[in-house]
């Protein structure tokens, strides 16, 4: 094969292979796009090749399973939101201090990509899939309630009521329920869940 078919060959598979990511793209796109508007449970593969601009099968071309694109997309989703850093918090010396700058960092994240996790964790139960994709959800917060109380001992008995305090404060729905359904700023949210768990620290180590 002479130099300028080579050169000719190489150009037509770079061409190629950069539209395929492009579709592949395209249909990841619109495939978080629709799990953020109705849900994973609810956005069907006809959705998903509609809105991105190709057929059914150019989506399962791309995505042989359900399970990959939904892997796909998470994975997509949350590398371009990543959680808060929870090693940040742990360099605060002070319990109270630390909480109330994780409580900070969360509520404003959790405001950020409200939408997706709401439908995400409604739907983890209609969704074998999405479901698992929410394991590494759960290790997170796990990790934030071990960070927030760490340094807060108190008795055996009392470790219970504060890890439930802690995991109440941090959770998606509680800052939905304060500052959605309450009304309240993410600044009053924060103080009064500190409070909360400040005041439980307190008892719990007098237990």
């Amino acid at each position: 094969m002479a130099d300028g078919q080579r050169t000719t060959r190489k150009y037509e598979l770079r061409r190629r292979a950069d539209a395929m990511n492009e579709t592949r793209r395209r249909i990841t796109e619109a495939a978080i796009s629709l799990h953020a508007k109705v849900g994973p449970a609810r956005t069907t593969i006809a959705d998903i090749a509609a809105l991105a601009g190709v057929q059914r099968h150019t989506v399962y071309r791309h995505f042989p399973t359900e399970t990959d694109l939904l892997r796909a997309c998470s994975s997509e989703y949350w590398q371009r939101h990543p959680w808060p850093d929870v090693t940040a918090w742990r360099a605060i010396a002070s319990p109270g201090e630390r909480t109330t700058t994780a409580l900070g960092d969360l509520y404003s994240f959790y405001g950020s990509v409200e939408r997706m996790l709401a439908n995400t964790l409604r739907d983890s139960d209609q969704v074998i899939e999405v479901k698992e994709s929410l394991a590494t959800f759960r290790v997170y917060m796990n990790t934030v309630c071990e960070a927030l109380t760490v340094d807060r001992t108190p008795a055996a008995n009392g470790r219970t009521l504060l890890l439930a305090a802690v995991r109440h404060a941090t959770a998606f729905g509680t800052w939905r329920s304060l500052v959605r359904d309450s009304g309240l700023d993410v600044t009053a949210a924060v103080d009064l869940m500190s409070s909360f768990i400040d005041s439980v620290a307190k008892r719990s180590a007098a237990h």
